[in-house]
């Protein structure tokens, strides 16, 4: 955890931004694989994360924002944890830690919130996500579980805007953990070899992170078949002249993530077309970041980056007519059907599970509902210390395209026979973390090899 100042500034700040009532952070729990003494990995709630640090299971805290009273609630080990995990510090201790005094056992939420309801007042809490802990929230405010959803949007965005901005120990923490970014990419692109199952490369990567003290920041996409967006499967054997896309990245011991995509030609050289389409996601890319300075909407970025690859196919004979009607009438998205990148932080898409609208959206942009750009996660005007990604790519899909094509959809700006041609050839997309500074940009991390060049070259080391 960082330093306790940290945590206390963090809900000083949450109570100078919100006046009434009492806020309630429900911990995550462990959670059984199949049985339940056999638990998947232990991953703490990211905002409880933010406001108290402490990163284990059974917590609850609550804050009064009139009082200003922190209390966090849990639950002693005893001498049976003990013999299994070995001596543990206190609940009183740990709390210390983070500049919380007042602890209570666990028991003691539920008269705490009881009294609260009594007392007619406020309750804040966050939108539940595990099923445990809709539950708990059910038990203890009696509210049904299809209104569980009904969170306090005061919260929800008092949270937004704290942890939307990150400071200068988060800043740290995620460019420390950028080197075994870099290792895990760098490691799969020299691996990427005609012979070789993409569970193997999957496996190593994966457990790069592990050795390095944290763990992948979501399941490994790794596949010679990248047209699917979110490809998590790893079975396929590796043929020369396949694109292998690495969509990977680790999460710190502190919980922050790295996210960067690459793709590696099997064998070690692009071939022309494959060169080609790469080139054109390529400045896609590095335009983009280029562009990025506070006060810039990033949906304009993320249009910027549509256009970059409209013009780029159209060169190629691929697309057709006039480039900004075709990104306007959203005929790029049958090659770019997703956004340009998403804020990154404790999670890997930072506080989604607030709501996306809340987080990349705002009352001066609000979400488009154009296929491919509809799927936008951030498009709200950029602030210094946000952190996020920019991932343009390039897809042939084959039943978007056969699908279009029979729809007579966009035939002013999709030459449909060429498009055709490229079925088979997998998909394309580069990926970086970008931190907004006061004055523009800076991406995070030694720079992953992502031109032809650089690429080629490392995987002929």
């Amino acid at each position: 955890m960082f330093i306790k100042e940290v945590y206390i500034q963090r809900r000083k700040e949450l109570r100078m931004h919100m006046k009434n009532g009492v806020v309630l952070f429900l911990g995550n729990n462990d959670t059984p694989m199949n049985y339940p003494g056999n638990t998947y990995h232990f991953r703490q709630d990211s905002t409880f994360l933010y406001y108290f640090g402490l990163d284990f299971p059974g917590l609850a805290a609550t804050i009064d924002l009139e009082s200003g009273e922190e209390i966090i609630y849990g639950n002693d080990f005893d001498i049976d944890d003990i013999i299994w995990m070995g001596p543990q510090e206190s609940i009183q201790h740990q709390a210390a830690k983070v500049g919380v005094a007042k602890t209570k056992p666990g028991v003691a939420l539920d008269d705490f919130i009881a009294k609260t309801h009594k007392q007619k007042r406020i309750l804040h809490f966050l939108p539940p996500y595990r099923a445990d802990n809709k539950i708990k929230l059910h038990q203890l405010t009696h509210i049904s579980f299809d209104n569980l959803k009904y969170a306090s949007v005061e919260l929800i965005k008092t949270v937004v805007k704290q942890r939307s901005i990150k400071d200068d120990f988060e800043i740290a923490e995620i460019e420390r953990f950028m080197e075994v970014g870099y290792l895990m990419h760098t490691t799969a692109m020299k691996m990427a070899k005609p012979g070789v199952v993409e569970q193997e490369i999957a496996g190593a990567i994966e457990g790069i992170a592990l050795s390095c003290g944290g763990v992948v920041s979501f399941p490994v996409i790794l596949s010679k078949r990248g047209e699917t967006l979110h490809n998590h499967s790893h079975n396929n054997l590796l043929k020369k002249g396949d694109l292998l896309l690495i969509d990977a990245g680790a999460e710190s011991p502190l919980h922050y993530a790295t996210d960067h995509t690459r793709v590696a030609p099997v064998g070690g050289k692009f071939s022309e077309k494959q060169k080609d389409i790469y080139e054109i996601v390529l400045k896609a890319n590095m335009d983009a970041i280029k562009a990025i300075q506070p006060g810039v909407p990033y949906k304009e970025i993320h249009l910027l980056a549509a256009k970059v690859i409209a013009e780029g196919l159209k060169d190629l004979g691929i697309m057709k007519g006039n480039t900004e009607d075709a990104v306007a009438n959203g005929a790029h998205a049958m090659f770019f059907p997703h956004g340009l990148g998403h804020m990154m932080g404790l999670d890997v898409h930072d506080m989604e599970d607030l709501g996306e609208d809340y987080v990349g959206y705002d009352e001066e942009v609000s979400r488009s509902n154009q296929f491919g750009t509809a799927y936008l996660r951030l498009a709200r005007k950029l602030q210094p210390g946000f952190v996020l990604t920019v991932e343009p790519g390039i897809y042939f899909i084959p039943e978007l395209i056969q699908q279009w094509k029979s729809e007579d959809r966009f035939n002013d700006y999709i030459n449909y026979q060429k498009a055709i041609e490229y079925i088979g050839f997998g998909g394309v997309r580069i990926e970086d973390d970008v931190l907004v500074t006061p004055d523009g940009y800076k991406v995070f991390g030694k720079p992953i090899p992502k031109t032809v060049a650089d690429v080629e070259e490392m995987m002929n080391l």
